[in-house]
């Protein structure tokens, strides 16, 4: 088994919660040492979270902290303080998400760290980034989703707007981060010296509404809710058949044409109703009616079934109970067990980077206990010199 891409680089995480455990947590499945800091009497404040698994272990920390080591420190002491200088002299990456202007009131602001170490590479994850009125402002995610108008087209037409079942701004945000560490340190190898890589969750899901974005200049007007509905697509679309909902996605006049003629609606194709996109979409409540008809005839699973054979792009709506029995999980190694017997039974999701050269071995490295490394981490850097430089 050759090293995992990352393998010798040494992550500092100062972050918590969601974000930026999340993208340390893809930087550790991929090779590289993370080392989360933690307040010492309580730790990341998901490890208090429900519901809780054996031992304590609360299942919303144990999402998203695999792949790391855990260090406990008061940062607010001389001592504490001291050890992550020394830790930052000596790693490739800095990452936390601190409220901003925490870290600089610690002497571990962006500048500071780059005295410290010029090839140091500083993400800071925060609600606004560091420039801007909003920029002092703290950042969570469902703010972030109202703030960016994404609550606004979220919801049902006649409902009011709503955030998403997950909290999506934090795992973008954490996406970005994991990419622009990523940059930084490839335009380290060119240059030699480390940067800021600056991410605000309001830029972050701000960034996926391009096509409301493009809408409103287009046209002048802020696109509408419209549900389950696309806005300029039809059928692209939740439907309902005998025994639940099926998500159709006819996006072309090829596949408008192979989904009537599978369910027997040939005659539809040639419709003036719904000949083009345009007719379809100015039509769609008469549209949704012939199609609900005709599926009403079939169960979910026999109409996805049908529906597959003529290459229709077409989705069961389901649980996640139901999703993660899927087929399709195992081979893809999307959940993973802990390799802690104290753990058994509980699983968690896979990586979904899959590199040819690193097959996963189907195992994941539990995560830290608070404070669990701390005497093997000190004993390291007591144990080897600071060069300050980065590795």
């Amino acid at each position: 088994m050759r090293d995992l891409p990352l393998t010798g680089l040494k992550v500092i995480d100062l972050t918590r919660v969601l974000a930026g455990p999340f993208c340390a947590m893809l930087l550790g499945d991929m090779g590289a040492d993370v080392i989360k800091v933690e307040e010492p009497n309580a730790g990341d404040d998901a490890r208090a979270w429900g519901p809780f698994v054996a031992d304590g272990w609360s299942a919303y920390f144990l999402g998203v902290n695999r792949s790391k080591r855990s260090l406990a420190l008061d940062l607010k002491s001389g001592e504490g303080a001291d050890a992550l200088r020394r830790l930052l002299q000596s790693a490739d990456v800095f990452l936390e998400n601190l409220r901003p202007g925490s870290l600089d009131n610690l002497g571990f602001g962006v500048g500071d760290t780059r005295r410290l170490n010029p090839r140091l590479v500083h993400c800071s994850i925060s609600g606004y980034g560091k420039n801007g009125p909003k920029r002092h402002l703290s950042g969570y995610d469902p703010v972030a989703q109202a703030e960016s108008g994404f609550m606004d087209i979220t919801g049902q037409a006649d409902g009011p707007p709503m955030r998403t079942g997950i909290a999506m701004t934090d795992y973008l945000a954490g996406l970005y981060a994991f990419g622009g560490i990523l940059l930084a340190l490839r335009d380290r190898d060119r240059t030699g010296l480390g940067q800021h890589v600056d991410i605000a969750l309001f830029d972050s899901v701000l960034s996926t509404l391009s096509m409301p974005a493009g809408i409103l200049h287009a046209t002048g007007r802020s696109p509408r809710r419209s549900g389950n509905d696309h806005p300029l697509l039809a059928p692209y679309e939740t439907l309902r058949a005998k025994d639940g909902m099926v998500m159709i996605a006819a996006a072309n006049p090829r596949l408008w044409k192979q989904l009537c003629e599978a369910v027997g609606l040939g005659h539809l194709v040639d419709d003036p109703r719904f000949c083009t996109n345009t007719d379809r979409v100015k039509n769609r409540a008469e549209l949704k009616v012939e199609l609900e008809r005709a599926f009403a005839q079939f169960s979910v699973d026999e109409l996805a079934r049908r529906l597959e054979a003529a290459s229709v792009p077409c989705g069961r709506v389901r649980s996640v109970a139901e999703a993660l029995a899927d087929p399709q999980i195992q081979p893809r190694q999307m959940l993973l067990d802990f390799d802690d017997p104290g753990l058994a039974g509980f699983r968690v999701l896979g990586n979904p980077i899959k590199l040819s050269n690193h097959p996963s071995d189907g195992k994941a490295r539990r995560p830290p206990r608070l404070g669990e490394h701390t005497q093997e981490i000190l004993h390291e850097l007591r144990s080897k010199p600071n060069s300050g430089s980065g590795s």
